[in-house]
């Protein structure tokens, strides 16, 4: 068991680097917890590193063919991968702070050239890693590596037999294996199909499928994005809410929290955490700037590390405290407001609110 102390915050955080349970405290004063959760953390405990610079499924048009719109741009942009050596820079900084990085960026991680170096870096400073991929072309040895350091391992819902592949032999491999699935209006009917009679709907022994709202950010529409009051999201969220004998667990990213706040009553408000970018996380891209979060591909808050600038520097900055203030100042009167902040600082539309107390900052 790991713990991180932040003396600064006043909390306690403990992860189990095997199973990947993670628990914190509530703000400590006088010794006693008081239950109040903490806004922030000094420094990501979680850093989403881009170490892709292009994309292999993309250019194949293997996620447009699947009606998922790559908010990184896959299809059309492209930049060298991130470096072993810059990769390195990061986990030096952030040993003994961060519990957990997640590979992504513009492509799938596994076909990174220094993969198995990465990953054996992270745990040589024992740091754990996760990735998600499409599993295109997905090789035996990548699977070896992934069952040796990885925690678990997520494949995006392509739809397509390559996705079933890559599930089966991460499966056989034994890897703790989620299922990514972008949620909008392309895929809502499925959705609700599928969670709702779901027994042979996935894999069988699959961890847990994790529900990502779809944001218009690179080729992402517009059209696309669920909106509050739509029927279908109410009807998603309350199979959600009542159906007890789900035969793999269910997650969300955090950008769908205002939609389990306003559409559902029996989910746990202590399992749930709104936007965590600039509070408990951050992303770096492949070219070494660090933003809140990586949907922030124009960069308005981005922070381009170096020899003078570490990722404390960028942490404690003025872009990153900017983005931290939406939070602080969205939707005061609102009785969800310390679960909810107002949500997404980046896209406001796919914010599933639509209380007369809405006021985002």
């Amino acid at each position: 068991m790991i713990k991180l102390v932040d003396k600064k915050n006043k909390f306690i955080s403990l992860f189990d680097p095997k199973t990947g349970f993670y628990v914190r405290s509530g703000v400590i004063e006088k010794g006693k917890d008081t239950g109040v959760d903490p806004f922030m953390t000094t420094y990501p405990q979680l850093i989403d590193v881009g170490i892709m610079g292009s994309c292999e499924s993309g250019r194949l048009g293997l996620c447009k063919n699947a009606g998922i719109q790559c908010y990184q741009d896959g299809l059309h942009k492209s930049l060298p991968d991130m470096t072993l050596n810059d990769f390195k820079k990061i986990v030096d900084e952030s040993k003994g702070k961060v519990l957990q990085i997640a590979l992504g960026g513009r492509g799938n991680p596994n076909k990174h050239k220094d993969f198995g170096a990465i990953l054996k870096y992270c745990r040589d400073n024992d740091i754990v890693p996760n990735y998600t991929t499409s599993g295109l072309n997905l090789t035996d040895e990548e699977v070896s590596l992934t069952k040796q350091y990885c925690g678990a391992v997520a494949v995006s819902w392509q739809r397509g037999q390559h996705t079933r592949d890559a599930i089966y032999k991460f499966l056989d491999a034994g890897c703790k294996t989620n299922i990514h699935y972008v949620l909008g209006n392309f895929s809502i009917d499925e959705a609700l199909e599928k969670i709702d009679g779901c027994f042979d709907a996935f894999p069988s022994g699959i961890n847990a499928v994790v529900f990502l709202a779809h944001k218009p950010v690179g080729l992402g529409d517009e059209e696309e994005v669920l909106k509050a009051g739509n029927p279908k999201v109410k009807e998603f969220f309350s199979i959600i809410d009542n159906k007890k004998d789900f035969p793999f667990k269910i997650g969300f990213d955090s950008c769908s929290v205002p939609g389990i706040l306003n559409y559902t009553s029996k989910i746990d408000k202590a399992s749930i955490d709104t936007c965590e970018g600039a509070r408990w996380s951050m992303y770096i891209s492949a070219d070494m700037v660090a933003l809140p979060c990586s949907f922030d591909q124009d960069h308005r808050w981005g922070v381009k590390l170096g020899d003078n600038t570490t990722i404390q520097n960028a942490w404690n900055g003025a872009y990153f405290e900017d983005f931290r203030g939406s939070f602080k100042k969205s939707c005061p009167s609102c009785t969800n407001r310390i679960d909810c902040m107002g949500s997404c600082p980046i896209k406001r539309q796919i914010v599933l609110c639509d209380r007369k107390e809405k006021d985002l900052a």
